[in-house]
């Protein structure tokens, strides 16, 4: 069946002849179509993500990004499009998963700070005596955690261990297996949506005949916090999966090699059209097999994403977890499968390896640890 043509309003060009004016550099396709498709799309997500005030987030910063991406690879993603997607829209999606990136990347440089930073700004204080506060603050931020959060939940693992033993972001961060990042990012949310909240609504200062200047609360320091009598120990309420380390399970950023018995596990889509992404690398090095979209394949493993939403993944995670389990003597590094070109997301993705955790020879993305341990 002839390919259907499908036509760019933009300049009056087949999106085949525009793929080939940017492979060979033609200036007005470039130009007019590349250029174009990405101010469009920069117009379009300026206002979500205020890029206006970010430095390194301009137009033609990201442009000049997303044209070297798809330069690297001869525009070859263009023509590996899913079927039916028109060439303008792939652009703009692709143009909105660089924009992501540097976003990130746009975060952790300037938008998270330190902890002694952040709590200097946050300008929390109690009105109590000295002799008062440590007693009460610590009764308090336990109730947080049994009433509100849950006590084994992960934030109240995060609250006590900090705001009460003293730990700092990267200790607790080794102890529950996930990066610092992550650590700071989730306890700036809970101290400004549920800690400082809380403390204003309910927390109502002793009386006494002398009042003592306010008392800022340190919690990074070195001297720690002992917990009283009548409380369990911050240990006793780690659940056992909390306990584990899973440092040692943790899917590489970049593959470009692999030992023999390690396995690439790759996001891919049912026809088996291993264009872009991880597939890519996957046939062009780990032995994937274009028109094989699901399950073992050479030195590599096929998960489809691309056919619908989350829950028409599942059977194929399941299947590949099954598969792991039978074969023990192999390691399965697993990519952030679905999250690139399919659109989801890790906190969507993650849950669906659940089952993934306790089998040991399964190694996961960082970003799916997080969201699972």
């Amino acid at each position: 069946m002839k390919k259907e043509q499908h036509t760019s309003p933009a300049v009056g060009l087949s999106d085949e002849a525009i793929i080939e004016g940017l492979r060979n550099r033609d200036p007005q396709i470039t130009r007019d179509y590349f250029y174009g498709v990405c101010r469009i799309a920069y117009h379009i997500y300026q206002q979500r993500y205020d890029l206006d005030w970010k430095d390194g987030l301009d137009f033609y910063s990201i442009a000049h990004e997303y044209y070297l991406s798809l330069d690297k690879y001869d525009f070859r993603q263009l023509e590996d499009r899913k079927p039916g997607l028109s060439l303008k829209t792939w652009m703009v999606n692709g143009f909105r998963f660089v924009l992501l990136d540097r976003l990130k990347d746009y975060n952790k440089e300037h938008r998270l700070q330190s902890f002694e930073e952040r709590m200097e700004k946050a300008s929390l204080r109690f009105d109590v005596p000295d002799n008062n506060f440590a007693e009460d603050f610590r009764n308090t931020v336990y109730e947080i955690c049994s009433d509100v959060l849950g006590r084994d939940h992960r934030s109240s693992i995060i609250l006590q261990m900090m705001l009460i033993e003293g730990f700092k972001g990267k200790e607790v961060a080794a102890q529950l297996g996930i990066t610092p990042s992550a650590v700071t990012q989730k306890y700036h949310r809970l101290m400004e949506d549920v800690v400082i909240p809380y403390f204003k609504r309910y927390y109502v200062a002793p009386t006494c005949e002398t009042a003592m200047p306010d008392v800022r609360l340190e919690v990074e320091s070195n001297t720690k916090m002992s917990i009283p009598a009548n409380a369990l120990s911050f240990a006793s309420q780690i659940p056992p999966t909390m306990k584990k380390d899973y440092s040692n399970r943790i899917t590489p950023d970049y593959i470009t090699s692999l030992q023999p018995n390690e396995i690439f596990v790759f996001g891919s889509n049912l026809a088996g059209m291993h264009g872009g992404g991880a597939a890519r690398t996957a046939r062009l090095y780990f032995g994937a097999v274009m028109g094989n979209g699901d399950g073992p394949q050479g030195q590599s493993y096929a998960i489809p994403t691309m056919q619908g939403g989350v829950e028409t993944i599942r059977p194929y995670v399941d299947k590949f977890i099954s598969y792991a389990k039978a074969h023990p003597e192999q390691t399965f590094l697993v990519t952030p499968i679905g999250c690139g070109i399919a659109g989801f997301t890790p906190d969507e993705i993650a849950p669906l390896f659940e089952d993934a955790v306790s089998v040991e020879n399964i190694h996961l993305p960082q970003s799916f640890w997080e969201e699972l341990v």
